[in-house]
């Protein structure tokens, strides 16, 4: 799978209501980017911290998705812990996935969201489990 294909397949989803554009990948590595606008705020007018998780577990699990055969398997969230360190009220964030644990079944990434400006917005890590597809 390409960019250019999962950002197509991704438009008619959550992840296109949320604006989120895949960058690039590699063999250990997804980047994408959200726009911090007044869909993505809290009440006070700050990034909500759900935005940035859903983010953090987008990213994670398009990198399992170009890792195994995706007529094969399905790739699904298991779990998402983050940690939410600064904020901003407009601009872009950048999420970087890093895969840590590449197993047969579960795949762990490390994710950090910045800021255009490489300011730290949050940190996370996203378990994803692979299953079978039934044929």
């Amino acid at each position: 799978m390409t960019i250019e294909e999962i950002n197509r397949i991704c438009k008619d989803t959550f992840i296109g209501y949320l604006d989120i554009e895949f960058l690039e990948y590699g063999d250990n590595y997804v980047t994408a980017r959200m726009p911090v606008d007044e869909n993505k705020l809290q009440p006070m007018g700050l990034l909500h911290g759900g935005a940035s998780l859903a983010l953090a577990e987008t990213v994670a699990s398009a990198g399992s998705v170009f890792l195994v055969d995706e007529n094969k398997y399905n790739v699904l969230g298991l779990q998402v812990t983050g940690n939410h360190i600064s904020t901003l009220s407009s601009g872009e964030v950048i999420a970087r996935a890093e895969i840590v644990h590449k197993g047969n079944s579960t795949h762990i990434w490390d994710v950090k969201i910045s800021s255009h400006e490489g300011k730290l917005i949050s940190v996370a890590r996203v378990t994803n489990i692979i299953i079978e597809k039934d044929q």
